[in-house]
């Protein structure tokens, strides 16, 4: 299901808490699946509850609850753009329209090539740095321009043709 470095970072996650306490590590755990499959699909999170020895729902709980996991197919390159009011005050409606229309999608939708999600996020705690987005839940890029997505969008074409 997961691949042994996978695991293995998963193992590495579960040693920092006491004997017994595997599901300390389910965030971090749903992390690393989602890096290495995309998304978490339902039979990644019934292998992870197994491997934690948890209960299932637990773990769906946990995917459900938080905005960066994905329990349904995303592009390659998830751009969650902040749409909080420090972005809004900001310029971020701008933004978001820019994306919208270099994209042709909606928050929530997946080019027809699987390279590009757009969603709507919450603040991301970077307000100096407004109007922001986050690529991939990793990798955040802030003071946006139309410019700067235009950059953003064709490194990011040409990372996948690399």
């Amino acid at each position: 299901m997961l691949s042994p470095e996978a695991l293995a970072q998963i193992d590495r996650e579960v040693a920092k808490y006491p004997p017994g306490r595997a599901q300390s590590a389910v965030m971090s755990a749903l992390r690393i699946a989602q890096v290495e499959k995309g998304w978490l699909a339902e039979d990644v999170i019934r292998f992870i509850a197994d491997y934690l020895s948890m209960p299932v729902i637990s773990v769906y709980e946990v995917a459900t609850f938080y905005n960066m996991y994905e329990t349904d197919p995303v592009g390659r390159f998830k751009i969650t753009l902040c749409t909080n009011i420090s972005c809004m005050l900001r310029g971020a409606p701008e933004i978001v329209a820019h994306f919208k229309e270099r994209l042709g999608l909606e928050f929530g939708e997946t080019t027809l090539d699987g390279l590009f999600t757009l969603k709507e996020g919450e603040c991301m705690g970077a307000c100096g740095d407004a109007p922001l987005c986050l690529v991939n839940n990793h990798r955040m890029e802030g003071h946006l321009t139309a410019e700067k997505v235009d950059a953003l969008l064709e490194e990011l074409k040409n990372t996948e043709t690399d």
